[in-house]
């Protein structure tokens, strides 16, 4: 019995051994792993940047405090009129406000990015319906893309005979009249004030400052 105990052998390990690996070629081929990953994210980044970067600048138009990750409801409006979205024909501003209550969240008054795009591609059936469901959210991204605000309420310059005659120096009477030169320039502190003519000549006298002249002339 002693013998058998003795001579019992260990369990053979079958498991091929494994070769050795060289650390540069795993080191290579993981970089080139992460390189690809890294390429088809930003080129999915880089499809939607013009999107998004659009987004981005309607989400704080009129907001110091906005982020740009969020969008209300009146930017979403703005960016639909402003793009050109709302056609007032297959989308209206009703149809607008429609799809925004609908995408945002029952107790939020904002839409996220991802929101954005679903909104919009309620929005592409309407707006594109001779085209299919993929080629009508293309279109109506297009319409996007690139876009910004648009500031209104700017005060334009109107001309009227009532206006060009308060601002024409030239038809101006009495001592307005005098506040101006020839060429419509103000003269500042002359044009509102009497100033005291030291000069020794006599008001209106049409040879003041010729008398050097004529006495070198004749000399």
């Amino acid at each position: 019995m002693a013998d058998n105990k003795a001579k019992s052998t260990k369990p053979v390990n079958k498991t091929p051994p494994k070769s050795p690996s060289d650390p540069a070629k795993d080191r290579a081929a993981k970089r080139l792993s992460c390189d690809s990953n890294s390429s088809h994210e930003g080129a999915m980044a880089g499809e939607l940047s013009a999107l998004e970067e659009a987004f981005r600048k309607f989400a704080i138009h009129g907001d110091t405090r906005a982020t740009g990750k969020e969008m209300h409801g009146k930017n979403w409006s703005k960016l639909c009129k402003d793009c050109h979205v709302i056609d007032g024909k297959n989308v209206t501003i009703t149809d607008v406000d429609i799809v925004f209550s609908k995408i945002k969240g029952k107790s939020s008054r904002t839409i996220t990015f991802e929101q954005f795009k679903e909104a919009l591609q309620e929005l592409s059936k309407k707006r594109f319906k001779d085209k299919s469901d993929e080629e009508a959210v293309q279109e109506i991204y297009k319409l996007i893309e690139g876009k910004a605000p648009i500031i209104s309420g700017v005060t334009k310059a109107i001309s009227s005979p009532t206006v060009s005659r308060l601002t024409d120096t030239s038809k101006f009477t009495g001592s307005h009249k005098e506040r101006f030169d020839p060429s419509g320039k103000g003269k500042g502190k002359a044009g509102r004030e009497d100033l005291v003519d030291a000069s020794g000549y006599v008001s209106g006298y049409k040879h003041a400052g010729t008398y050097d002249h004529k006495v070198q002339g004749s000399k």
